[in-house]
């Protein structure tokens, strides 16, 4: 273990052939949530959505040789680490675990570049049509460099002005407006005062319906300041956003949730979806989305890649389905076609 600089944390490697992260945290920190062996899934449960997927693009992407990265990661408790170190000729990859963020060659954004909003259909299963979207960020190049802390910090404030103007334009094109489109908010941005302002400003603004913006939040952010979460949802859901608990099934205390939260929706985690073919796990869906529907709330399946399993999702109570069998995340205009088509 390395201990001679204080800022380091410990050593990590990536496995290319196991796809496998490895982290080794010195027992004298305070780190310890993320030492162990993870799949790019598990290890995404510690931290914030905007750093797995940065985690995700880092081992995923074609590397050439040798090539030095450092990669900054947010948990969810709200600790800020970077993973420092190179690649090797085979894709895999190790290096020190830093406790501040490290200058080096990031892969997100270059300095001064917008991000991409693109959007993934959520499909309804009583009439088969889309009746929603999930807006994501995605990096226009792989090979650029990380956006400063200003920039990460507006990310929400971009993506829900864009899923907003989005949603605005699929309805008036499609004259729809039963229509609705998910963002996805970090324990930062719910501790923005502005946040609660901006979403009851695009909601008046455009003319939406109450829950036709919907906010999702995940049980992790949630439970980095629960007395303050509660009000800013409450106040969230004042102003006619609708609140989405999302990762459901991930966290340790995600039926309390169930009852603290005034929540309007859950989605199922992809990791419980991807074990349908288990009589176990039915049974316990099931379960789930019967308690879902006697507290007034939607139930969505996520990362649902196999359109043979429709019908069962159908027969175990969910209402909504999302993945790579339906569609990738579009660009507005392409997901405005999906939706006509």
């Amino acid at each position: 273990m390395i201990t001679a600089d204080p800022l380091t944390l410990g050593e990590w490697t990536w496995n290319a052939q196991s796809q496998r992260l490895s982290i080794r945290v010195d027992a004298a920190t305070d780190f310890q949530e993320i030492d162990g062996t993870w799949t790019l899934q598990s290890v995404s449960k510690i931290l914030d959505g905007l750093s797995h997927q940065r985690l995700h693009k880092l081992f995923t992407g074609h590397r050439p040789d040798a090539e030095r990265v450092s990669c900054r990661l947010e948990l969810s408790t709200g600790k800020v680490v970077s993973l420092t170190g190179a690649f090797d000729g085979a894709g895999s990859a190790e290096g020190v675990l830093m406790r501040r963020i490290e200058t080096g060659e990031w892969f997100a954004d270059p300095a001064g570049a917008e991000l991409e909003a693109v959007f993934q259909p959520i499909v309804s299963l009583k009439s088969g049509r889309i009746d929603g979207f999930e807006a994501l960020a995605r990096w226009p190049s792989a090979d650029a460099s990380r956006p400063d802390g200003r920039q990460e910090r507006g990310l929400a404030t971009s993506m829900l002005m864009r899923a907003s103007e989005s949603l605005a334009a699929w309805m008036m094109a499609s004259g729809r407006r039963d229509l609705f489109v998910n963002v996805n908010v970090t324990a930062p941005d719910l501790a923005e005062d502005a946040l609660v302002t901006l979403v009851g400003d695009l909601i008046s603004g455009h003319a939406f319906s109450d829950g036709q913006l919907r906010i999702e939040l995940t049980e992790q952010a949630a439970l980095r300041d629960p007395d303050a979460v509660l009000k800013t949802v409450e106040a969230l859901r004042d102003v006619g956003a609708g609140i989405i608990l999302d990762d459901f099934g991930t966290g340790h205390s995600s039926f309390e949730w169930l009852e603290a939260l005034p929540a309007d929706g859950l989605k199922v985690d992809a990791d419980l979806i991807a074990k349908l073919d288990r009589s176990r796990m039915q049974t316990i869906l099931k379960a789930v989305t019967t308690l879902a529907h006697e507290l007034g709330m939607s139930r969505t399946a996520e990362g649902v890649e196999d359109l043979g399993r429709i019908s069962l999702l159908k027969e175990l109570g969910f209402d909504y389905v999302q993945g790579f069998a339906f569609s990738k995340p579009l660009p507005a205009r392409e997901a405005g076609e999906l939706l006509k088509a």
